[in-house]
């Protein structure tokens, strides 16, 4: 790889992991940079976050278009403006078309807090805890027409303990994310991550473990 890729984050809201992605761009040997955040709410705070830390930001708010492919277009507007060779959706809570997605097939990377195959969508940490499992975690994977189906990149897990409530364990989940999805962009940003087959092979040494996956 030479250079930096350049890297647009979508959000919806605060951008914890916005935050993260950007904190870990900023290493002189990371191999991406962030270019762009774009919102499509105009009161996200991870706007503000992005902008204290010198990073362009937009707002594409869906409401003011009539169709997705409308909202799209503009939102793809920007992304070439700046110059974005890869997408990570951070918390943007909109569902992105077939044609998108195909468009920008292996350059868009999402984090969902599950272990994927399990609980996609939405209400991931009720959901895990009415199943009763042992772990719970996060997944990042690349984005494909199907919803939370693409070829995994990383994954971290966390114990599900026995007096947990979804807000305790989205806590503990949050902070597993903020570490995984740098690593993850890193692994993909530095060519090391590949879809062969319809799955992620990783060259080279693992992931470190995120620190909190064991607490």
């Amino acid at each position: 790889m030479s250079g930096r890729h350049r890297v647009a984050v979508l959000i919806s809201g605060r951008g914890s992991n916005m935050a993260a992605l950007i904190e870990a761009a900023q290493a002189p040997d990371y191999p991406a940079e962030i270019v762009l955040v774009l919102s499509n709410r105009r009161d996200a705070a991870g706007l503000a976050r992005a902008a204290a830390a010198g990073v362009r930001t937009a707002v594409v708010d869906h409401r003011a278009f009539t169709t997705r492919e409308t909202f799209e277009a503009a939102i793809e507007a920007e992304l070439i403006e700046a110059g974005a060779e890869l997408i990570c959706l951070a918390g943007f809570m909109r569902l992105l078309s077939a044609g998108f997605t195909e468009r920008w097939a292996g350059r868009i990377l999402n984090i969902h807090p599950a272990l994927l195959p399990a609980f996609p969508g939405l209400h991931t940490h009720e959901r895990a805890l009415a199943a009763g499992v042992k772990l719970h975690g996060a997944t990042v994977h690349f984005v494909t027409p199907a919803l939370d189906a693409g070829p995994i990149v990383a994954q971290a897990a966390v114990p599900v303990r026995d007096d947990d409530d979804p807000d305790a364990l989205a806590a503990r989940v949050l902070a597993v994310e903020n570490r995984l999805y740098p690593e993850a962009l890193r692994l993909v940003a530095s060519g090391r991550a590949r879809v062969a087959g319809g799955v992620v092979r990783i060259s080279g040494p693992p992931l470190p473990e995120p620190e909190t996956a064991a607490k």
